[in-house]
């Protein structure tokens, strides 16, 4: 086909916009560098007609648009699925952060009197009382915090850092703990080796330069067999033999105790941290906390005042959503307390649920899906963490095991994952639900949905 004959970008877009639920104006954006680019084709000697640049054309714009943020039910079996938004938040929080987003709020002004008031002035109290810390703030993610206060304590002449060999951690989308370090104009000083750093390696780093001593929490690996690393408390000591201040990067910031809300591995606390004598901790919101996206700083008054004095706070603050689920998080912690209700809290909810009620609910979804063309089976599954947290933990689990008898497990996959966003997981040749991951009212939407597909 010439050039000449290729549709106008009206055309297209005429015939794109009555079944594609785009803004009119992407849709034009999208036909007119779409058309341009078969333009470049053509010219240089590819070959298609008009109904094959047409069917590209309307393939690539509904894969655009499915791109646009939408619900998914997670069936993975994943906890803190970092690719599907991390923690979800409970219907309390839901409920605020409607309240707060469709009008006004209280974000700076003081009721009391009407004057201007403090941002975060009722949710950094409310993270101090928790954490049992002097003082808290929060900012937008937990390297936020990080570079935060490293900028605060490398701010004078002292720019050295000390940090273990075994805790130069890589996080999500490759991003290095020696990266981060660097961005905030501190000098890394690395020391021990990659399985054993002793207490007298930290010391004979210490010189006139050295402003911290950071630990950094492995939240993401984890190192076994011929080990060693000195005690916390010894740290401590360290640290205040040489009037150093000591921090601790946590991470994964599980504020209840892991162990007692499912048969896995006890994650450190800030809550212990602090007790044990670290100056200043941070951790991640979004992760084992099950709050928003989120970097949390508790620890002595004078350093969290110190932070929130660096220029650089005000470009990594929370906005009034933010602020508004973690809240709603911490309020909700606070209260289980004394009633021990997590249900405000949907991770921790997932997390201690029994396997034999994860069980029970995949057995209900079994006998509704017996008309359907496949062979399905109750599986026991290890539901996980994720999110970068506790890599050894193991949540017994219960999934929902399918083969489909008139298509292959991949084209099954991929119309749910398109047609109701429905993600599981492929093992064995079977796509496989592990209903730990779904609420409960979503159990009969992946009922239906795995009906619809399978006629």
């Amino acid at each position: 086909m010439s050039v000449k004959h290729l549709p106008s970008v009206e055309k297209v877009t005429q015939s794109l916009e009555e079944d594609i639920l785009l803004p009119k104006a992407l849709i034009t954006q999208f036909v007119r560098s779409s058309i341009h680019t078969w333009r470049q084709k053509l010219l240089a000697g590819e070959d298609a007609d008009q109904q094959t640049i047409l069917a590209d054309i309307r393939q690539s714009l509904m894969d655009f648009s499915i791109s646009r943020l939408q619900p998914v039910i997670n069936a993975t079996g994943v906890l803190i699925h970092t690719n599907l938004g991390r923690s979800p938040m409970g219907a309390r929080s839901a409920e605020a952060l409607s309240n707060i987003a469709s009008g006004y709020c209280n974000l700076e002004f003081n009721l009391t009197d009407g004057q201007r008031g403090k941002r975060g002035g009722y949710i950094e109290t409310a993270m101090a009382t928790l954490l049992g810390a002097p003082a808290a703030v929060a900012v937008n993610n937990c390297a936020a915090a990080l570079v935060l206060a490293l900028r605060y304590f490398t701010k004078g002449e002292k720019k050295e850092v000390i940090v273990s060999r075994s805790e130069l951690v890589e996080i999500g989308g490759g991003f290095r703990i020696p990266e981060i370090m660097e961005t905030s104009g501190a000098t890394l000083v690395e020391v021990g080796a990659t399985n054993k750093t002793h207490l007298h390696d930290y010391e004979s780093a210490i010189t006139e330069n050295t402003a911290l001593i950071l630990k950094v929490h492995r939240s993401n690996f984890y190192i076994e067999g011929f080990t060693d690393e000195p005690e916390i408390t010894e740290l401590r000591d360290l640290a205040k033999k040489h009037q150093l201040p000591l921090m601790q990067d946590i991470g994964s910031g599980a504020v209840m105790h892991t162990d007692e809300l499912a048969p896995i591995d006890h994650e450190p606390t800030p809550q212990k941290s602090l007790k044990d004598g670290i100056e200043l901790i941070c951790f991640s919101g979004d992760k084992l906390l099950g709050g928003p996206q989120s970097g949390i700083l508790a620890g002595h008054s004078e350093h969290i005042m110190g932070i929130k004095k660096e220029p650089f706070f005000r470009a990594v603050r929370c906005d009034k959503l933010i602020l508004t689920v973690l809240q709603e998080c911490i309020d909700s912690y606070l209260e289980s307390l004394s009633s021990k209700d997590t249900s405000n809290v949907p991770m921790l909810d997932f997390m201690r649920k029994p396997a034999e009620e994860i069980h029970a609910r995949v057995s209900a979804a079994v006998s509704l899906l017996k008309e359907t063309a496949a062979d399905i089976q109750i599986v026991e599954s290890i539901a996980r963490t994720g999110g970068g947290t506790m890599p050894k933990a193991e949540i017994p689990s219960a999934a929902l095991s399918i083969k489909p008898s008139q298509m292959s497990v991949t084209k099954f996959a991929t119309k749910l994952r398109l047609e109701h966003q429905i993600v599981g997981y492929t093992e064995n040749n079977r796509y496989s639900f592990d209903l730990r991951t779904l609420f409960p009212h979503q159990d009969q939407q992946l009922v239906d949905a795995i009906k619809t597909v399978l006629l």
